[in-house]
């Protein structure tokens, strides 16, 4: 999705990369497929920032080098770059010049950006977070951060809801960590006059089942199982109608009841959302063109401002 929006919508941001990926301390189950380009070209990968120390590796210089030499030597490489780019056409050597270019710069801007003591007091406590330590809250504030300075698509990877045992503990301390941060946010961007164009997705990739998982064998006890036949997101600003609920399950929280949304229901609505007809936005690839939604998908008229 960040891949697609970025190939549509382009770069804001010289200074920073356009689809930007964080996670809240733990790691990510998945890793970098999880914001590979798929069959877009490469240039439009997410880039992973660290939760502490360098948000990238390497980004600072090694002792002795100097920005002049820094220059020249990047002037170099992506000259060497350019002929062999124009000699054999392939994509993947402009995605090397465009990422030396970029680190380059994320010399000066990553550490600016990830410095948070130019925060207010009342900032850091409206969200909970302590600037040294990582967390969903840090995240958020971090992707505020980004949204101001031109960053197109964030994706903050919240680990830890798989809740096979002890549902109830699990889903506790999970909003503990993360309820306040994500009004936080809302608020937050709300009061810089930033939401009416930002849109904020908040939700997992599914919903746990209605009736208890209990597997001794695998010391599995009051837990629930992986449920993709209905569970729920939330959406805010970006031209979402405020205080809608749309949609509703059995008396279980087993199927869905009514007014169902499909994932390319989903994902056309929020396409609308930044300026797009999901039909039309579409790329060549294997002798046809594709698109995000490719066999199917309506906008959800009905949550739309």
């Amino acid at each position: 999705m960040g891949s697609w929006a970025l190939y549509g919508l382009g770069a804001e941001s010289q200074n920073l990369p356009a689809f930007v990926v964080m996670s809240t301390g733990a790691g990510i189950s998945g890793g970098t497929a999880l914001w590979n380009s798929g069959f877009l070209p490469t240039t439009y990968n997410g880039v992973r920032f660290r939760n502490q120390g360098d948000p990238i590796l390497n980004v600072a210089s090694p002792k002795g080098i100097d920005p002049t030499a820094q220059r020249d030597t990047l002037d170099l490489v992506a000259a060497l770059n350019r002929q062999r780019l124009a000699s054999e056409g392939d994509p993947e050597i402009a995605t090397r010049l465009a990422n030396y270019e970029m680190a380059f710069r994320l010399q000066s801007s990553a550490p600016e950006l990830m410095d948070l003591r130019s925060e207010s007091k009342e900032t850091l406590e409206l969200y909970g977070c302590n600037p040294d330590q990582p967390s969903f809250a840090r995240a958020c504030l971090l992707a505020r951060r980004m949204i101001e300075r031109g960053v197109r698509f964030i994706n903050i990877y919240h680990e830890g809801w798989d809740a096979h045992s002890d549902v109830a503990g699990n889903i506790r301390n999970n909003c503990a960590a993360t309820d306040k941060a994500s009004a936080a946010l809302v608020t937050d961007l709300k009061r810089r006059g930033l939401l009416d164009e930002t849109l904020v997705i908040w939700g997992g990739e599914f919903g746990r089942t209605p009736m208890v998982e209990t597997n001794p064998s695998l010391g599995r006890a009051m837990g629930r199982d992986h449920h993709p036949q209905a569970y729920s997101m939330w959406m805010a600003g970006g031209g979402i109608r405020p205080g809608t609920s749309y949609g509703s399950t059995d008396d279980l929280g087993f199927h869905v009841a009514e007014n169902p949304v499909h994932v390319h229901d989903l994902q056309a609505t929020i396409l609308h959302c930044l300026g797009f007809d999901h039909e039309r936005l579409t790329f060549h690839h294997q002798g046809r063109d594709y698109r995000l939604t490719d066999v199917h998908g309506h906008v959800v008229n009905s949550i739309l401002a």
